[in-house]
């Protein structure tokens, strides 16, 4: 997955098409659903990352990270 497609994904767990990596989440409906929802895109990924891993992000530019 490259980076546009990884903003794609994103686009649509935020419902918005205005992200950028310095995007702060709490700007955003980063809500239980949104980090159900990244996990599974992560997972998706072949990768793995914990509830306290996505607790911890910040801004698009960590899930990107971690995706």
């Amino acid at each position: 997955m490259n980076d546009e497609q990884k903003l794609e994904a994103l686009y649509e767990v935020f419902e918005t098409e205005e992200l950028t990596p310095e995007t702060r989440l709490d700007s955003l409906n980063w809500d239980s659903m949104a980090m159900l929802s990244v996990m599974a895109i992560v997972k998706n990924n072949g990768k793995s990352i914990s509830g306290q891993a996505i607790r911890d992000m910040v801004t698009i530019g960590d899930i990107l990270k971690a995706m």
